[in-house]
């Protein structure tokens, strides 16, 4: 059977509040893993291990937090993503909220875009 978006949401949040030691009433959907829930570019690592364990699945590197826009100079430029890049941001994050990040597309605010709510996603993505 699978797993409804409840029973995801609440593995997610459990799984948030132990790796970055936040309270769970701030683990909301629309929370930013970064901006909101102070998470660093180590906790991210972090953050796919624990839901691989939690959720028995596997996680390519790379498929659920981007690492190449700031190596490939055909994605980004002078610090912000060229409109290749745009386009594929797009295409790895299609639920993420880009208006605001599109007219500023600084790489350094990509982890900024990742919210509970993406990550609920992704894992339904995978385990349904």
């Amino acid at each position: 059977m699978p797993a409804t978006h409840e029973e995801i949401l609440q593995k997610v949040q459990a799984t948030l509040v132990e790796a970055l030691g936040v309270d769970e009433e701030d683990v909301v959907p629309d929370a930013s893993l970064r901006a909101d829930l102070g998470a660093e570019s180590i906790d991210f690592l972090d953050i796919m291990f624990r839901l691989e364990r939690s959720f028995g699945i596997r996680i390519p590197r790379g498929e659920l937090f981007s690492e190449n826009f700031a190596t490939d100079p055909e994605l980004a430029a002078d610090g912000k993503l060229t409109a290749k890049g745009i386009e594929e941001l797009k295409a790895k994050m299609p639920d993420a909220k880009l208006d605001d990040f599109i007219a500023d597309p600084q790489i350094d605010k990509i982890m900024d875009l990742y919210t509970v709510d993406m990550l609920v996603k992704y894992i339904a993505s995978k385990v349904n």
